[in-house]
C-alpha cells in the first residue's frame, strides 16, 4: 500500500485525505521513503527535506481530524525546482554560487501552494540557471531519466519531471523559459503546462516587462495539472502581465470534458526545414488520427517558417543572460558551467538595436500566432523531434536523429516550444506514446491567451482516450 499510494493522483489524494481514508503523514512518509531510496540512482534532488515535510504533515492531518476547512492540495506532497524560491529552505539555482543561499521568502506561487495546503518535500535539479536543456550542473552532477538510466532528464526542470514520473512526488513545480518544464515532461512521460503569460504571477523575473519565462505546474495527469493551476493562478501586485487574472475551476473544466467534437486544429509536424524521427512523426500521425476520432476538425498548418526563431531566440535570451550573469562569469568562470560560459559568449556582438529589433520580430510572431488562432482553437505539433538524447548529450555537439547528424540541438530537438515562450501563448505537453527505444513521446497543443479552460479540457479527452495513464517507469529493473 506504501508503495502504491506514491503513484496516486493529487486529485484522488485530496478526495482521500478529505474523507480519512489516508493521512498526509502516510502519504508524506511513502514518498519520502521512495525519494531517499531512489535518489542514489536518478539524481533528481538537490535538497529534500524530510524533517520540515514530516511536520507540516502531521499539522495538515490535525487540521483534518480537527474538521476545519481545508485548501485545494491540502496534505499533498510537491516537489519543487531549485530555481524557485522557498522561504527558509535552500535555493541552489543550481549553482556552486548559490550553494548556500536560503531565500528570506517563498516565490508568489509557492506561497499559494503552501496556503492550499501543499507539503514541500524537496528541492530538485536544475541545470545552472535553468540555462540548458539538459539537466546537469557542476554542483550536483547529472540527473537520469526515469525510463533509462543512460538517458538525459531533459531540462532544465529535469529533476522535476523524474521525481513526478518515479513516483516520488505526485505534483512538482517547474519554470519553463524556453520549453524547460515541456521538454522534460516530454522526456519522462508526463503533463507539463507551460501557462499563459502572467496568469501565474513570477515573482523572480528581473525585467517582469519583458519576462519570456514562467512558473508552472507538472504532474502525471491532466486533472493534477488543472488542480495546481487553479492553485496558482492570480492576480499579484508583483507581476505587471497578471492584471486582471483570476483562476478559474479548471479542474471542473477537465472532469466535464467528454469529446473534441467542433474543435478546429491546426498542425504540423516540423518548422520548415527542421528534422523529426520517423518514431515520433508515426506516433503523431497516429495522434492526429485520436483527435479526429474525437471529434476534432483538423487542417495543416500553413508552411512554417515564420517559426525558424533561432536567432530571434538567441538575441533576446543571451541578452538577457549577458545582463544577469555577465559579471559572475568575469569574476568566477571556473565555478560556473562550461555551457553556460558558451551561451554567454554568443551574446558578445549583439548591439542593443540588435536586441530591439529582435524584440519587434517577438512582436511579428505573437500577431502571427494570434491570426492562426483567431479561426482555430488549438496548435497541434510533436513536442519533441526525437526522444530523450544519450545522458552525456554535449549541448554543443551534434545531434543525432535517425542516423542523421545536425549542428543544433537548440532549433533541431524542441524547435515548438521556444515560440510560445516568446508569445505567451499556453501550451502544453501530454503524452502521445512511444519510441522504438521504448521511451516516451509527447504531445504539444497550443491554445489562445488566457484559454486554459479549454486548453486542459482538451488535453484531458485526449489523454483519457489515448490509455497511457497505467504504464509508468519499472525502477526495479533497470
Amino acid at each position: 500500500m506504501t508503495e502504491e499510494l506514491c503513484f496516486w493522483t493529487a486529485v484522488r489524494l485530496r478526495e482521500a485525505i478529505a474523507r480519512r481514508e489516508v493521512s498526509p503523514v502516510e502519504v508524506t512518509r511513502a514518498v519520502l521513503d521512495r525519494a531517499a531510496r531512489l535518489q542514489p540512482k536518478l539524481n533528481c534532488f538537490i535538497t529534500l527535506c524530510a524533517d520540515e515535510a514530516m511536520r507540516d504533515a502531521k499539522a495538515a492531518e490535525q487540521a483534518v481530524m480537527r474538521g476545519e476547512a481545508t485548501g485545494l492540495l491540502h496534505g499533498i506532497p510537491y516537489a519543487c525546482k531549485d530555481l524557485v524560491n522557498t522561504q527558509g529552505v535552500k535555493t541552489t539555482f543550481g549553482s556552486l554560487l548559490f550553494a548556500d543561499n536560503i531565500p528570506a521568502e517563498d516565490a508568489v506561487a509557492i506561497a499559494r501552494l503552501r496556503h492550499q495546503g501543499a507539503i514541500l518535500v524537496g528541492k530538485t535539479t536544475t541545470s545552472e540557471f535553468g540555462s540548458k536543456c539538459l539537466t546537469d550542473a557542476p554542483l550536483f552532477g547529472r540527473t537520469r531519466n526515469a525510463w533509462h538510466p543512460d538517458r538525459t532528464s531533459g531540462g532544465s526542470s529535469g529533476g522535476a519531471a523524474v521525481a513526478v514520473a518515479a513516483g516520488l512526488a505526485p505534483i512538482g513545480i517547474a519554470t519553463d523559459g524556453g520549453g524547460s518544464t515541456r521538454i522534460p515532461a516530454a522526456c519522462n512521460g508526463v503533463v507539463g503546462l507551460k501557462q499563459s503569460i502572467g496568469l501565474v504571477p513570477h515573482s523572480q523575473a528581473e525585467d517582469v516587462i519583458g519576462n519570456l519565462t514562467y512558473v508552472t505546474p507538472i504532474s502525471r495527469t491532466v486533472a493534477d495539472t488543472a488542480l495546481m493551476l487553479q492553485a496558482m493562478a492570480g492576480e499579484d501586485a508583483c507581476d505587471p502581465w497578471s492584471a486582471g487574472a483570476q483562476a478559474a475551476d479548471y479542474l471542473q473544466a477537465v472532469q466535464s470534458a467528454r469529446s473534441l467534437r467542433g474543435k478546429r486544429i491546426l498542425f504540423a509536424d516540423v518548422p520548415s526545414g527542421r528534422p523529426i524521427a520517423a518514431d515520433v512523426a508515426s506516433c503523431f500521425e497516429s495522434a492526429l488520427g485520436l483527435l479526429r476520432d474525437l471529434g476534432a476538425e483538423l487542417a495543416e498548418m500553413p508552411p512554417a517558417s515564420d517559426f525558424d526563431i533561432e536567432p530571434l531566440w538567441r538575441t533576446i535570451n543571451h541578452t538577457v543572460w549577458k545582463a544577469r550573469f555577465g559579471k559572475m562569469a568575469e569574476e568566477q568562470p571556473d565555478r560556473m558551467s562550461p555551457s553556460l560560459l558558451q551561451q554567454l559568449a554568443l551574446a558578445n556582438d549583439y548591439t542593443a538595436v540588435d536586441y530591439q529589433q529582435a524584440n519587434f520580430a517577438r512582436t511579428r510572431l505573437f500577431r502571427h500566432v494570434q491570426a492562426l488562432l483567431r479561426d482555430h482553437d488549438f496548435i497541434v505539433v510533436p513536442t519533441l523531434a526525437r526522444t530523450a538524447l544519450p545522458i552525456d548529450q554535449d549541448l554543443f555537439g551534434k545531434l543525432e536523429i535517425d542516423g542523421r547528424l545536425f549542428d543544433e540541438v537548440r532549433s533541431n530537438w524542441f524547435p515548438w516550444t521556444m515560440p510560445f515562450n516568446l508569445t505567451g501563448h499556453p501550451a502544453i505537453t501530454i503524452p502521445c506514446g512511444f519510441g522504438r527505444d521504448g521511451l516516451p513521446i509527447g504531445l504539444q497543443l497550443v491554445g489562445r491567451l488566457r484559454q486554459e479552460s479549454d486548453l486542459l479540457a482538451a488535453a484531458a479527452v485526449f489523454e483519457a482516450a489515448s490509455n497511457l495513464l497505467g504504464r509508468w517507469p519499472d525502477l526495479e529493473v533497470q
